[in-house]
């Protein structure tokens, strides 16, 4: 994959919710965490927050059931992108979403998803605790993506 991709180091969250704040203020114009394209994930009794997003999969499940096209993959920048113009809202791709993010918007009634807001993702900006970042694609390899999936697998089945 080329380009930036979010990362997100779910030891460093500590459930603030502030990117799900701004995202919902930079898309809507409103403070409201379920207008937000990041999505905070809590196991509250273990202490563990997990800041979820759109996974730009490399064959995404989402684009292949939506009837209208609207929800693609961009071959330019290897994003997969929801065309609201496009987009009847019939909640397809969420159902068909293995990470579950897309969401419905109960005000647009259509579907959505991080875009990272035209390159300069605002939950970035506004994480103090450095959870969420933007980095090239090729710096994050298969490795470090099993290691974290490991860490918090472990965490998990420590909590229980």
């Amino acid at each position: 994959m080329n380009g930036k991709v979010l990362f997100v180091n779910p030891e460093r969250c500590t459930g603030c919710r502030n990117c799900e704040m701004v995202c919902s203020v930079f898309h809507s114009g409103v403070s409201n965490p379920s207008r937000s394209r990041i999505r905070i994930l809590k196991w509250e009794e273990v202490g563990l927050y997990l800041p979820m997003t759109c996974q730009h999969c490399e064959t995404p499940v989402c684009t292949e059931v939506c009837p209208t096209r609207a929800c693609h993959k961009d071959l330019e920048n290897q994003r997969v992108i929801i065309d609201p113009k496009k987009c009847i809202g019939c909640k397809t791709c969420i159902m068909a979403c293995p990470f579950g993010h897309p969401f419905f918007d109960p005000v647009d009634r259509l579907t959505a998803k991080c875009d990272y807001c035209d390159g300069n993702p605002q939950c970035v900006l506004f994480c103090n605790p450095k959870a969420v970042s933007y980095i090239e694609a090729d710096q994050i390899n298969l490795e470090k993506k099993r290691e974290a999936a490991n860490r918090l697998t472990n965490f998990l089945r420590q909590g229980r």
